[in-house]
């Protein structure tokens, strides 16, 4: 799977909510780190924590670093198949990430044995590691057996970042100054795993093969099944089952009333267009910087280490934006990020065309400098919309929300990556052509400043600041028979379950307080646990 982002996500200091704070709140997670982990554990549970180290540093930064290296030679040296095809088959390996709402519902709506979390990361594990032993075992495998393994590792990696995505949404609304701090940590989490897995890719590759190199993301899969085991969670009793259909209509009603409201479909459309506008032709890059002909004729161990840098550029990104960035408003980031990811794009198209040499710049100086750069400025743009869509999840169905907001830019980067192999394909970037690359690189570069048309759907406000209506944010909590609350769309009654002719003035539910007892959220975990 490309590394992103993705989906996915990372994590940063509060802002100035704490700023007055005697627990060390309003301290920078940067220069204390420690101190800043603690806090986090104690706020949140250590098992939290735990989690987002398997599913963000393991699966989504060691796997995804080692896996699209691996998977990029699997595909040029054992299947053999040319730049453009390789991008449609890496859209089909990431099109589980696509239909993350389904994940997503599941882990808000069907519990499994009383746990809403921990049975969804012990499947993703179990899926991650059957995938990945049956390919790595595999003598011959041809294009569809190989296709079908990748998609099959990549929905119990989507399976985990959904679950792990509902967490971080629902913590984002129970603990708000600490929105940008879960950010921050699961993106510090990535780049650090991003950084060693790519500092080992190449050198796996060379020793183990393409093949067996994928054979070892079961590794990652197991860490996320140990973090299902360990994830503190509270047990739902007296669960009728009988009443899931209801709740799925409930849920699926509750999203598209939070879709109507336009605090939340303008950004919606800006996240989908300016991701599909970004065209991705790595595919084509990756076969220039390998061929020994027209090109650097890179190795498998240099190409890992372009990456491993790469990720110290993504890593030094998420503490500029920890430091300095993260109390601007979500526009001017925006703004800012569509022309920097543009520029940066150019020096791709110095790499390509060779003026680099021109200016006494070795090729492998110029791609490590051109990878930091490029990730810089990505993770930069990418930690702002993961917060925004944080910010857009409604109460009671968070994680199933996130996953759908998580789900478009998933859906704009799949076209981006088909759009960008019909690109290659129109230009007639093979295996051994790459007179036309230079072309691709400079349409894709101006492609980037298009969305900027859209910028004003984006909020004006900080990224501190509650973005959906209050009639949103107000949804009903009421307490099952153990005394913990839970939102009224996803409790098992009749009141919760609205008719057809259901008006918008019924989307408005209460916040019933019965006896002055604390009201919660779905449990996810004992908040009156802390770790020291």
């Amino acid at each position: 799977m490309d590394p992103r982002d993705r989906e996915d996500g990372p994590i940063q200091e509060a802002g100035a909510a704490g700023s007055d704070s005697s627990d060390g709140s309003g301290e920078c997670g940067v220069a204390s780190p420690y101190r800043w982990l603690r806090r986090l554990s104690r706020e949140l549970h250590w098992s939290f924590v735990l989690a987002v180290f398997a599913v963000y540093g393991a699966c989504q930064g060691v796997g995804d670093a080692v896996g699209v290296v691996a998977a990029t030679y699997y595909c040029k040296d054992v299947l053999r198949v040319q730049p453009a095809a390789a991008q449609f088959y890496q859209g089909i390996v990431n099109s589980p990430w696509v239909v993350k709402p389904i994940w997503g519902l599941l882990t808000d709506v069907v519990p499994v044995a009383g746990y809403r979390r921990r049975p969804y990361f012990l499947l993703a594990g179990v899926i991650g590691v059957s995938s990945m032993l049956m390919l790595s075992l595999q003598s011959n495998p041809g294009i569809v057996v190989g296709v079908v393994a990748l998609t099959a590792q990549s929905t119990g990696a989507a399976m985990a970042d959904v679950t792990l995505d509902a967490l971080v949404a629902q913590n984002s609304i129970t603990n708000p100054p600490l929105a940008s701090d879960m950010q921050s940590l699961c993106g510090f989490s990535s780049s650090v795993g991003s950084l060693i897995g790519f500092s080992i890719s190449g050198l796996l590759v060379h020793l183990m093969g393409a093949q067996g190199a994928l054979g070892l993301l079961s590794i990652p899969s197991a860490l996320v099944f140990s973090a299902g085991i360990l994830l503190k969670e509270s047990r739902v009793t007296d669960f009728d089952y009988k009443q899931v259909h209801k709740k799925f209509y409930t849920a699926i009603q509750s999203m598209g009333a939070t879709l109507k409201c336009p605090e939340v479909w303008r950004p919606c459309v800006y996240l989908y267009v300016s991701l599909n506008l970004s065209l991705d032709i790595q595919g084509g890059m990756f076969y220039w910087l390998t061929d020994r002909l027209t090109g650097p004729a890179f190795s498998e161990e240099f190409i890992g280490a372009i990456y491993a840098i790469g990720s110290v550029g993504s890593l030094l990104g998420v503490l500029l934006y920890q430091t300095v960035l993260k109390d601007c408003n979500f526009r001017s980031m925006l703004l800012w990020g569509q022309v920097l990811s543009s520029l940066a794009g150019m020096l791709d198209l110095m790499l390509v065309t060779r003026l680099n040499t021109k200016i006494s710049i070795p090729d492998y100086i110029f791609a490590v400098v051109d990878s930091a750069v490029c990730q810089m400025v990505g993770r930069l743009q990418w930690l702002p919309l993961l917060v925004l869509c944080s910010k857009l999840c409604p109460p009671g169905i968070e994680g199933t929300f996130y996953a759908l907001l998580m789900s478009i830019q998933n859906a704009g980067l799949l076209m981006s990556s088909w759009w960008g192999g019909l690109l290659l394909h129109m230009l007639n970037v093979t295996r051994t052509e790459f007179s036309n690359l230079w072309l691709a690189v400079l349409i894709r570069n101006v492609s980037r400043l298009l969305p900027l048309m859209l910028l004003f759907l984006v909020p004006q406000s900080d990224q501190n600041s509650t973005l959906l209506p209050a009639h949103i944010l107000q949804d009903e909590v009421v307490k099952d028979e153990s005394g913990s609350a839970q939102f009224s769309v996803l409790v098992a009654d009749d009141s919760c379950c609205h008719p057809s002719s259901v008006d918008a003035e019924n989307d408005r539910m209460k916040v019933l307080d019965d006896g002055g007892d604390d009201i919660e959220l779905i449990p996810l975990m004992n908040k009156t646990t802390t770790a020291g």
